[in-house]
């Protein structure tokens, strides 16, 4: 079928309605799955878990972490059970790492915690399931970096410009994210009574949205991406257990695939086509 969205006619359009997370309230709404029109608008909604940002001309990236919520869909409909449950609960680091009874990705810390908090304590390839699960995938290292530094919006809000390069995922400063000491006040759930160290992660969307619209690709959780080793992937972001330098570009880290961690989500990504320029750019920054 043919449908108009703003003023461009887009034909075999595939629309069913499913449950987004919108401004932290589950909302029906349409979906339109028209990845010819996705470089023509800032963001597009394509998935249950949220809505996309366009990065480029065909590279889509959820617009927050993986909610709870929306992992709780993916759960119930495969009947998953993750390596944090069957172990009887993830990692948190604490002088060492240590095992937490009942921290899963359904209770983070140990306690019922709310949809829309990041879907933690998942191991790389239950994250790569999960992807795969709504239609899409985990990210290259590339791609995030990409994403996260270089802004490809054409009309992107103040104070972010059209093809310049940040220090941070969140702009010139790590203002606005939920990182420990380095980024100012932020909407924490302050889970600091089950931790050593820090306050826990703010619900995804929360804080300031930051280059290409993207929220908590700096600092909240660490987050998922593929690399070209087959035991340890790579992790990226930093988190709310770190200040600001886990943010920065040159920061890399890894994590051994099957590890599950109170500070580790991920997010989804859809499309194929990389600009290496722009991430020749980041990365010479």
């Amino acid at each position: 079928m043919n449908l108009k969205i703003l003023g461009y006619t887009v034909k075999d359009t595939a629309i069913r309605k499913v449950k987004i997370l919108t401004h932290l309230k589950i909302q029906n709404v349409l979906c339109v799955a028209v990845p010819t029109l996705l470089g023509l608008i800032p963001s597009v909604v394509l998935s249950e878990n949220n809505i996309v940002s366009v990065v480029g001309e065909n590279l889509m990236f959820d617009q927050t972490e993986v909610t709870i919520g929306a992992f709780e869909n993916f759960v119930r409909a495969t009947g998953t059970v993750t390596q944090a449950e069957r172990d009887g609960g993830g990692l948190v680091y604490a002088g060492g790492w240590e095992q937490k009874a009942g921290w899963t990705w359904l209770t983070p810390y140990g306690q019922a915690a709310h949809p829309d908090e990041p879907a933690v304590h998942v191991t790389f390839d239950e994250a790569a399931q999960y992807c795969k699960w709504a239609g899409k995938r985990l990210p290259t290292e590339k791609e995030w970096i990409i994403a996260a530094y270089n802004e490809q919006r054409p009309k992107p809000p103040q104070p972010f410009a059209r093809g310049q390069t940040y220090q941070y995922p969140t702009g010139d400063t790590p203002e606005g994210a939920n990182c420990l000491g380095d980024c100012g006040e932020t909407p924490v759930i302050k889970y600091s009574s089950k931790l050593s160290r820090g306050t826990g992660h703010a619900r995804v969307g929360s804080t300031s949205a930051g280059v290409n619209g993207l929220y908590d690709m700096g600092a909240n959780v660490w987050e998922w991406v593929d690399i070209p080793d087959k035991l340890n992937k790579g992790t990226r972001g930093g988190s709310w257990w770190y200040g600001a330098r886990q943010m920065k570009a040159d920061y890399k880290a890894t994590k051994p695939r099957d590890m599950a961690v109170v500070y580790i989500g991920f997010r989804c990504v859809n499309g194929s086509k990389v600009d290496v320029s722009a991430y020749k750019k980041v990365v010479s920054n």
